[in-house]
């Protein structure tokens, strides 16, 4: 239905990076899931009210707030397609993922209330009344709730959507603690055991579980998570097909949202290559980087001596030092000041986020190991941190 529906009312689907696609995938399938979810809530709270099932009854209120999840989902993608203003120079994509928040701190409230309620049947059980009615309807949800979730990822993987996979996951727990409620209904029918409200109990689980890791995932790229190592990868490709760029570093992603991304990072060029040609050379990556990746690019361009005897020397005893002492580090920007009575060893290092030794320690020792392999040397060493995938 999903895909018959996108190719009838989604220009340009093919292009599923393009801002305005995305929006209307998840548009669609935020109106798709507030129709579908106000459908079950209607068929369970029904027969939640027949049968006096706290269970379906709490498994009906879950997709009330799946509905208001959909239209949540379905307000953010439009806001998020707003062009960019004075305001917000690169655009308001980032509401996608303040919505999906929202969605997850709603998907953890009802979580709650349905452990409150349940709890309150466990101390004070009834008879539950299941018909054969209540469980046609809750079986159909089940098939329903996972034809959503196979929908929601699908597109989700489309368009490279956390949101839309935090829809998925939700869909599928709620596809799990549905066959939960009709297995206890089954159970409670055939045995007549008091299990409603123990049932509410694990369903909850369910739900707390899905919301807690619906806000990990929401919340990460609001902080500012790094890039995937697939895009630094196809970056680093991109850059360096350019023969005359020697290597790259300080590379930086601003996510903007999604399909709004700033790069900036610096490449390595030979310091006797003509200066108008390595701008117009500079030049074309971006634009490159551009049209590959959707992005806005600023590239600086660092002159690299590379025909310097003294300077490829000492090089070679600093990656050796590093290698000895300090092998999760990494180098860039290398120069020498050499002086009458000694020579500057300039260079920038890269240490982990995860470095077990402090950055004064490690600075120290590789300082003092250079220092002492050769009395003329002396470091003077600048601290980026990073991994080393991400700069080199």
């Amino acid at each position: 239905m999903i895909s018959l529906l996108a190719k009838l009312f989604i220009k340009n689907r093919g292009n599923p990076t393009d801002p305005q696609v995305r929006s209307a995938y998840g548009m669609l399938c935020g109106i798709a899931g507030i129709i579908l979810n106000l459908f079950l809530f209607a068929m369970k709270l029904t027969s939640g009210l027949l049968s006096a099932s706290v269970a379906i009854m709490a498994d009906a209120f879950n997709n009330l707030s799946d509905a208001a999840s959909s239209l949540i989902t379905l307000i953010g993608f439009k806001l998020a397609r707003q062009k960019p203003d004075a305001d917000h120079p690169f655009g308001h994509g980032r509401f996608e993922y303040i919505t999906g928040l929202i969605v997850s701190f709603i998907i953890l409230l009802m979580g709650f209330e349905l452990a409150k309620t349940s709890f309150d049947k466990i101390l004070h059980p009834s008879d539950v009344d299941i018909t054969l009615v209540s469980l046609l309807i809750l079986a159909a949800s089940v098939l329903i709730k996972l034809y959503m979730f196979l929908y929601n990822r699908a597109i989700a993987k489309k368009i490279s959507s956390e949101t839309m996979m935090a829809a998925a996951m939700d869909s599928i727990s709620d596809s799990c603690a549905t066959f939960v409620v009709l297995v206890s209904a089954i159970i409670q029918k055939t045995t007549g055991f008091h299990i409603d409200g123990w049932t509410g109990i694990l369903v909850s689980g369910f739900i707390l579980f899905v919301g807690c890791k619906s806000v990990r995932e929401t919340v990460s790229p609001l902080l500012g998570q790094p890039p995937t190592p697939e895009f630094v990868a196809e970056i680093r490709r991109i850059v360096l097909s350019h023969t005359p760029v020697i290597g790259i570093h300080d590379l930086v992603v601003h996510d903007y949202g999604p399909g709004r991304v700033m790069i900036s990072l610096h490449a390595e060029i030979d310091a006797k290559s003509d200066i108008l040609a390595a701008h117009d050379l500079i030049d074309n990556i971006e634009h490159d980087l551009a049209d590959a990746l959707k992005c806005s690019a600023v590239i600086h361009m660092d002159p690299i001596i590379t025909d310097d005897a003294q300077t490829n020397e000492s090089r070679t005893l600093v990656e050796a030092v590093l290698t000895d002492i300090a092998p999760e580090v990494s180098m860039h920007d290398y120069r020498i000041v050499v002086g009458p009575t000694h020579t500057n060893l300039i260079f920038d290092i890269v240490i982990p986020f995860d470095a077990k030794r402090s950055d004064r320690a490690i600075r120290a020792a590789i300082a003092a190991e250079i220092h002492h392999r050769d009395p003329r040397y002396y470091a003077v060493i600048d601290i980026d941190h990073g991994k080393l995938d991400e700069i080199s």
